[in-house]
């Protein structure tokens, strides 16, 4: 019997997507001074939440998890039609949310016996969770069963990794991400960080001293683990992320088009716009790529 996916908003997919798919997205909130939040996307579009980031550089937002609540009211329209879930949530070692959906499994348990919520941690977020979110949507239709699908979910997200660099420290200092003796540092001496998101854990991978040299990096860090990687470039999917700026995004793809296409390889690569839940770390200049190995029927078969 076919399943429901929901996701909280760190997945960051885009409404047309969200529809074709049939997968129920519960937002986070986000808030400008710490007292009036709105819902990502129900209520405040992710350019919007980026063109407040840019016109007002001295205003840090913050976001809200969704709550217990919020997870029930999604959960509860699917439950009463005899569907069960599959809920993936952001990696529980930077949000609550995961501990919320949870939680409102457990009530839904009892009011649903007959049910099955289940609840993973991504151990993801971004790009990554989007696209494990896109291959548990690729399992439904192809006729897997919850608990098999949970099972590939499991396999895959440990394959996920994100490559990005940032406009500047500012943000990750203000939200208590590194040091201000370290922000400073790289403030004053114009260092743009390299990050890597693997393994549940984000860690630095260098700095660049322009966006561009920083760009450049990104690229061939990406490169080099490509390059290394145990099965086919046509086992994996690849995306790019970009913030505020989709043109930048974009000429980001076309580059690491034209990398895969120097190795024979073609290969079609999405390209996300990162939300809030993660742009009020990094501030509006996040640019990037995730890997993940992709869902392959021939496989469980």
């Amino acid at each position: 019997m076919s399943f429901q996916i929901v996701s909280d908003g760190s997945c960051d997919l885009w409404e047309e997507i969200v529809r074709e798919k049939d997968i129920c997205v519960v937002p986070f909130y986000v808030s400008f001074d710490q007292e009036h939040y709105q819902k990502e996307q129900k209520e405040l579009a992710v350019h919007a939440f980026y063109q407040q980031m840019v016109d007002n550089p001295q205003v840090f937002p913050r976001t809200s998890l969704p709550s217990v609540q919020d997870y029930a009211d999604a959960f509860e329209p699917y439950l009463r039609q005899g569907k069960d879930i599959l809920c993936l949530c952001l990696a529980s070692t930077l949000s609550g949310s995961y501990n919320s959906a949870c939680t409102a499994a457990e009530l839904m348990r009892e009011a649903y016996p007959e049910r099955s919520v289940r609840v993973v941690d991504s151990c993801v977020v971004t790009l990554l969770q989007g696209m494990l979110v896109l291959e548990a949507a690729r399992m439904r239709d192809a006729g897997l069963s919850l608990e098999q699908a949970v099972e590939q979910v499991e396999r895959l997200k440990k394959s996920g990794r994100i490559f990005f660099t940032i406009g500047s420290m500012e943000y990750l200092v203000h939200g208590g991400r590194v040091g201000k003796l370290v922000g400073l540092a790289a403030s004053t001496l114009h260092l743009r960080p390299l990050v890597l998101w693997k393994d549940n854990e984000i860690s630095a991978a260098g700095v660049g001293r322009s966006r561009g040299s920083s760009i450049k990096k990104v690229l061939e860090m990406a490169r080099s683990y490509l390059q290394k990687l145990e099965k086919p470039l046509s086992a994996y999917r690849l995306v790019v992320g970009y913030g505020y700026d989709r043109e930048e995004g974009i000429r980001f793809r076309d580059r690491l088009v034209e990398i895969l296409r120097e190795w024979g390889a073609v290969m079609e690569v999405g390209v996300f716009q990162i939300g809030a839940t993660i742009g009020v770390h990094t501030g509006p200049h996040p640019i990037g790529l995730g890997v993940m190995e992709g869902f392959s029927p021939e496989e469980e078969n």
